[in-house]
């Protein structure tokens, strides 16, 4: 990427005080949810600008538990980290406090990060050592997050999703009209999760038939949510765990579709699931595969968010998984039988669609 490819132009003083962003971040992060949890942000933007007593009483009246110590060093912390400034007694939103405000993606970013990384990333040393997810046993005795995700405490369980779907459907409308170009009539989406990617094909295309495969746990899920949507009989369940040695496939079908899927696996097991979904497939079949590659992203700001949720794979979900390079997936592929004939960048918020065939 261009903007990796030189130093950051920082004068010593500055990346000094970068250095010392990173030292205290912990504290940063939570000093940010906690303006951002007890409506500090909130009552500053709407008061266009309030002194601390001011934002003090306009918490009380709504209720929230602050002490005037309390907020006092949520404001100063805030003024230091970028978030607010303050002229006399008076304190505004900065620009980064407006964007951690209003911003959908910095919120479904941090409310992730709080409830499913932040304690376990204090075991991310020994899950780099281990190669086993420490920081999961935060959520009970698992050796992965998935089939964890359907028992996980309801805030959890509520962000993980969230985050989730947050990338995932802001492609959907560029999607649907390339996936289903050709009127398929046979979709089995790989890795279905909750079944929003198999409602939102039936809704495009009135006679599809969509088979999801995925866990058990995550089947029970997406079967509640298809039924409440009325495509129950256009929409089946395929129970598998692609980690077995010789999983079960849904052979011959026109589409198959893995989506944000692959990057839960290390590269010998993302080998094995396109192996066998090479197998599965005819010749005339397609398999379309979604993704953020780091190295694909339209701006730095994306390939960070992307370059840091690689440590969420290696330190919660399984401890060997990541956000790929293209190169990666383009070298899986071929070793796997499959090759790729065509592919689009920047659709949504920074993914890459692969559309590959048999060799």
């Amino acid at each position: 990427m261009s903007f990796y490819s030189k130093p950051k132009a920082l004068h010593a003083f500055d990346a000094k005080f970068e250095a010392q962003k990173i030292a205290f971040a912990p504290i940063s992060f939570q000093v940010a949810r906690c303006l951002l949890r007890f409506g500090v942000l909130d009552v500053i933007d709407t008061a266009s600008g309030a002194s601390a007593n001011e934002i003090h009483q306009m918490l009380s009246a709504a209720g929230a538990p602050l002490s005037h110590y309390a907020l006092g060093v949520l404001l100063d912390m805030g003024l230091s980290m970028g978030l607010l400034w303050r002229e006399e007694d008076t304190y505004q939103l900065d620009k980064t406090g407006h964007f951690l405000l209003h911003d959908g993606m910095s919120r479904t970013n941090l409310e992730f990060v709080h409830h499913i990384c932040y304690q376990g990333m204090f075991k991310l040393e020994e899950s780099l050592l281990s190669g086993n997810p420490a920081g999961l046993s935060q959520f009970g005795d698992w050796d992965t997050l998935y089939p964890a995700l359907s028992s996980l405490p309801s805030a959890a369980k509520e962000s993980w999703f969230a985050f989730d779907h947050f990338y995932s459907d802001h492609a959907f409308d560029s999607l649907l009209p390339l996936v289903l170009a050709d009127k398929p009539a046979h979709l089995v989406d790989i890795g279905g999760n909750t079944g929003k990617w198999a409602r939102a094909c039936c809704h495009y295309q009135a006679d599809l038939k969509v088979t999801i495969m995925d866990l058990p746990q995550q089947l029970a899920l997406a079967q509640d949510a298809c039924r409440e949507t009325g495509f129950g009989e256009r929409i089946d369940f395929h129970p598998v765990d692609l980690l077995t040695e010789s999983p079960r496939f849904v052979e011959g079908a026109d589409l198959y579709w893995m989506s944000q899927f692959l990057d839960c696996f290390s590269e010998a097991q993302i080998r094995s699931v396109l192996a066998h979904t090479r197998k599965a497939m005819s010749k005339d079949s397609r398999l379309y595969i979604l993704e953020t590659f780091w190295d694909k992203q339209p701006n730095e700001a994306s390939a960070y968010c992307v370059n840091a949720t690689s440590l969420y794979f290696t330190a919660i979900a399984n401890g060997n998984s990541r956000m790929y390079h293209s190169s990666v997936f383009e070298q899986l592929l071929t070793e796997s039988g499959l090759t790729i004939g065509w592919q689009k960048h920047n659709i949504g918020l920074g993914h890459t669609l692969l559309c590959c065939k048999v060799k």
